[in-house]
């Protein structure tokens, strides 16, 4: 567990300094749904450097892609706790901040909290903050529940008697072992970002108890689910809860 799990909320953007400005190449490796459906053709409109855009949903992918090295990518968007331990590995290469021209637009507070993780912001840009809660299907959840369902509590989530209820509906959780597990140590009034293995033991028992209610973890695949009505509480981040209810 991270020393700054809080900040896998918050994702930075990471430039190294590669030749694809001068190939007219950038290879961009970015979340899911994190831009714009113009973004890279009015990019490439403006420049005429050509965009290869990939995209992933959880952290630990584009993780251990990096770690293994020759990814060929010149722009990543891993989040802060990632990002910490890519730059130990040497994986980012720090920025020419003199090429960033509104550097000093960004919100100092923001880039205060971003420095926990990449002193002196020497490596990455904070792109956006998110935050990560649960979306639920209002009808479906009263239905089996009642009108005095713990919508306002992780109860619902972590208590097995409200999870194998709602179970018939469909729960899903978050593929990111890091962010979950956060979620449960707070869950139990333990520290979010604890590395003792008896704190995590607690987690862990926790997650199992309610696992056989869980219909899948992922970290995208929920968006459209919670919004057509395929599951009824979603564990997820707080922009894609939102595409949900506006489904």
């Amino acid at each position: 567990m991270n020393k700054s799990l809080a900040l896998a909320l918050g994702a930075l953007m990471v430039a190294s300094p590669a030749l694809a400005q001068e190939e007219a190449v950038l290879n961009v490796y970015n979340w899911s749904d994190y831009i714009a459906e113009d973004t890279i053709a009015n990019f490439e409109a403006a420049t005429g450097i050509k965009v290869n855009y990939d995209v992933y949903d959880n952290n630990e992918i584009v993780d251990a892609k990096l770690l293994a090295g020759s990814s060929g990518y010149d722009i990543v968007v891993p989040s802060g706790n990632f990002l910490e331990r890519q730059i130990q590995a040497g994986l980012i290469l720090p920025l020419d901040k003199s090429k960033l021209t509104n550097l000093g637009n960004l919100d100092p507070a923001v880039m205060a909290t971003a420095a926990a993780q990449d002193p002196d912001n020497a490596h990455g840009v904070p792109y956006m903050i998110n935050t990560i809660g649960y979306g639920y299907n209002v009808a479906k959840v009263t239905e089996i529940l009642g009108a005095d369902a713990p919508v306002d509590s992780w109860d619902l989530i972590f208590k097995p008697e409200f999870a194998e209820k709602l179970s018939a509906c469909g729960i899903s959780l978050l593929d990111s072992p890091s962010e979950v597990m956060g979620i449960a140590l707070n869950y139990l009034g333990l520290d979010a970002n604890s590395e003792s293995e008896e704190d995590l033991a607690k987690a862990e028992e926790l997650i199992n108890a309610i696992k056989p209610f869980i219909r899948y973890f992922n970290s995208s695949q929920y968006i459209d689910d919670l919004g057509n009505g395929e599951t009824c509480v979603a564990l997820g981040y707080s922009g894609d809860i939102f595409i949900a209810a506006d489904a």
